[in-house]
C-alpha cells in the first residue's frame, strides 16, 4: 500500500513527469497536493494501470486533489536544454500553477532541481511509494497521451496513437520512410541498429 505523506505536519506535493524517452511529443509533469488523510488503494504507479484504470483514477485525482497542475515543455525546448532539464522544468512549471504554495517537495527519481526555497526530496521509484506522486504520474501520462492521440490525426504513419511517441521499431521505421516531424526531437537517436541511447547531462 502506497504511503500517504514523506514529511507529516505540512503541505506537501508529488511530481512525476512522462514522455521522457519518447522520440516525439512534449514531456508532460504533473504536481499533485492530497489530503492527509486521503486514501485510495487503486492508486498505483501510472506504468502498472492500464489505459481504462489511468482514466478513471485521473478523474477522482482531479476530483479530491487539494490542488494539482500539469506542466509541459516541447520537443523544440527539449532539443535546446536536454530531456533532464526539460523534465525538472516540466516540474517547476507545474508546480508554478498550483493555486497553493507547497512547503516540500518528493519527486519521482533521483535529480531535481531546487525550486525557490521550498525544500525537496528524490525518491527512486517513488510513483510505487507515495500517493501523491503515483497520482502525478497518472495525470502526467494521460494528459500525454491526449496529446499525443491529437497529432496521431495528423501524422498517422508513425502510429502514435499506439506508441505514443516512444522508439518501436514501428516508430522508427516510419521515420526512416517519411522522415521527421516538426513533433521530433531532433537531438535523439533514431537509427534502429543500436539502442536508444540519451545523453541526460
Amino acid at each position: 500500500m502506497l504511503l500517504p505523506y514523506f514529511l507529516d505536519n505540512c503541505v506537501e506535493v508529488g511530481c512525476d513527469e512522462a514522455g521522457r524517452g519518447c522520440l516525439a511529443g512534449p514531456v508532460y509533469a504533473a504536481a499533485v497536493i492530497l489530503p492527509h488523510d486521503y486514501v485510495n488503494e487503486a492508486l498505483n504507479d501510472s506504468k502498472q494501470l492500464t489505459d481504462k484504470k489511468r482514466k478513471e483514477l485521473r478523474t477522482q485525482i482531479e476530483r479530491d486533489a487539494i490542488a494539482w497542475a500539469v506542466g509541459i515543455v516541447d520537443n523544440h525546448e527539449i532539443d535546446e536544454i536536454n530531456i533532464l532539464r526539460s523534465s525538472i522544468l516540466a516540474m517547476h512549471r507545474a508546480i508554478d500553477q498550483l493555486t497553493i504554495v507547497p512547503e516540500h517537495i518528493i519527486v519521482d527519481g533521483n535529480k531535481f532541481t531546487k525550486y525557490k526555497n521550498i525544500p525537496h526530496d528524490c525518491v527512486v521509484k517513488g510513483d510505487g511509494k507515495y500517493l501523491s506522486i503515483a497520482a502525478a504520474s497518472i495525470l502526467a501520462k494521460t494528459y500525454r497521451d491526449d496529446f499525443m492521440d491529437s497529432i496521431h490525426e495528423k501524422f498517422p504513419q508513425y502510429n502514435w496513437l499506439s506508441n505514443k511517441g516512444y522508439p518501436t521499431l514501428q516508430h522508427k521505421l516510419a521515420i526512416q520512410e517519411y522522415g521527421l516531424t516538426d513533433y521530433h526531437r531532433i537531438t535523439f537517436n533514431y537509427k534502429i541498429t543500436q539502442q536508444l541511447s540519451l545523453d541526460l547531462l
